[in-house]
C-alpha cells in the first residue's frame, strides 16, 4: 500500500522562522485528506514539501517507503501530480494542449509524440473537469474559473496516484466547486490518493474523510470532521464571531459561519 509519509517535519524560508515544526503526518491509500488553517499556517509549504519540490531541513519525507529525494525526478511525476494555488503558462497554448502538459512524465522522450494512451487520458481529464468544449480554445483568453478547471484537467491526466491540490476551487463557482469534489471523492474511493489544502471549512467537512488543521506549523487536530471542527477549537484557531453546529442536511458533518451581527438599537445592522 503506498502511503505519504511526513515524520519530525521541520522546515523554514531564509531568514524566517520555521514554518512547520516537528510535524508528523500520514496519509495512506484511498484517503481524502483537506488541510485548513489560516493563512500562513503552513498549508502550502506541507505541499511542496509533500511533492518533493522543497526537502525538509530536519526530517524525513517519504512516499511508498522511499524518500522524496531519492526519487528519480520523471518516476516521481508520474507518481506524484501537484498542483499550486496558481500556474503561469508563458506561451499560446490552446486547452488540449495545457492539458497535455500533464502527460509530459510519460513521454517515451522530449519530442516523441503522444500515444493513444495520452490521448484517452487527455480526453477523460477534459471531460471529467467540464472542459472539453473549450479544448481549442487559448488559454489566456479563459475566466479565472475555466482556467482553474484546464489545470486540474493537466494534474488528472498526469495519472499519479497522489493528487496534491492547493486551493483547487479557490475561483470555482459552487455548481463546478461541487462536480470537482464529487469527482475527487470517486477518484479516492478507487485507490488514488487526494490531499488538497482549502480555506472552505465546509466544503472541507462535506467532502473529505479527514482533516488535518494546521495552526503556528503544527497540528492542532487530526480526524474526522465532527471531531476536528468544534467551536472551541475554531476559536482558538481563527478567532471570536465564528458559529458552529449541525449540518442542516444531517449526516456526521458540520456547518461553519460567521455569527449573526447584532442588531443596533434601532433596529438596523
Amino acid at each position: 500500500m503506498s502511503t505519504l509519509e511526513l515524520r519530525s517535519i521541520q522546515f523554514g524560508y531564509v531568514s524566517e522562522q520555521p514554518v512547520l515544526r516537528n510535524l508528523d503526518l500520514s496519509v495512506t491509500e484511498g484517503e481524502m485528506v483537506a488541510l485548513l488553517g489560516p493563512n500562513g499556517s503552513g498549508k502550502s509549504t506541507l505541499l511542496r514539501l509533500a511533492a518533493g519540490l522543497r526537502a525538509p531541513q530536519l526530517g524525513q519525507a517519504r512516499w511508498a517507503g522511499l524518500e522524496l529525494s531519492r526519487w528519480e525526478r520523471r518516476a516521481r511525476a508520474r507518481q506524484i501530480a501537484f498542483l499550486p494555488q496558481s500556474v503561469q503558462v508563458l506561451y499560446r497554448y490552446r486547452v488540449r494542449d495545457v492539458v497535455m502538459l500533464g502527460r509530459h512524465p510519460h513521454a517515451a522522450g522530449p519530442f516523441s509524440a503522444p500515444s493513444a494512451e495520452d490521448r484517452d487520458a487527455v480526453g477523460r481529464a477534459l471531460e471529467q473537469c467540464d472542459v472539453a468544449t473549450l479544448k481549442s480554445r487559448p488559454f489566456d483568453e479563459l475566466s479565472g474559473g475555466e482556467r482553474q478547471r484546464v489545470l486540474l484537467a493537466a494534474a488528472l491526466a498526469q495519472g499519479a496516484a497522489l493528487l496534491l491540490l492547493d486551493e483547487p476551487t479557490s475561483s470555482l463557482d459552487i455548481h463546478h466547486q461541487i462536480a470537482l469534489l464529487d469527482l475527487l471523492r470517486q477518484l479516492a474511493d478507487l485507490g488514488r490518493t487526494v490531499v488538497w489544502a482549502t480555506h472552505d471549512l465546509n466544503l472541507a467537512a462535506a467532502y473529505a474523510q479527514r482533516l488535518v488543521l494546521l495552526d503556528g506549523g503544527q497540528i492542532a487536530a487530526d480526524g474526522p470532521p465532527a471531531q476536528v471542527l468544534t467551536a472551541e477549537r475554531i476559536a482558538r484557531v481563527y478567532g471570536p464571531g465564528i458559529w458552529v453546529g449541525p449540518h442542516p442536511g444531517g449526516g456526521d458533518t458540520v456547518s461553519v459561519l460567521p455569527r449573526t451581527p447584532r442588531a443596533s438599537a434601532g433596529g438596523r445592522p
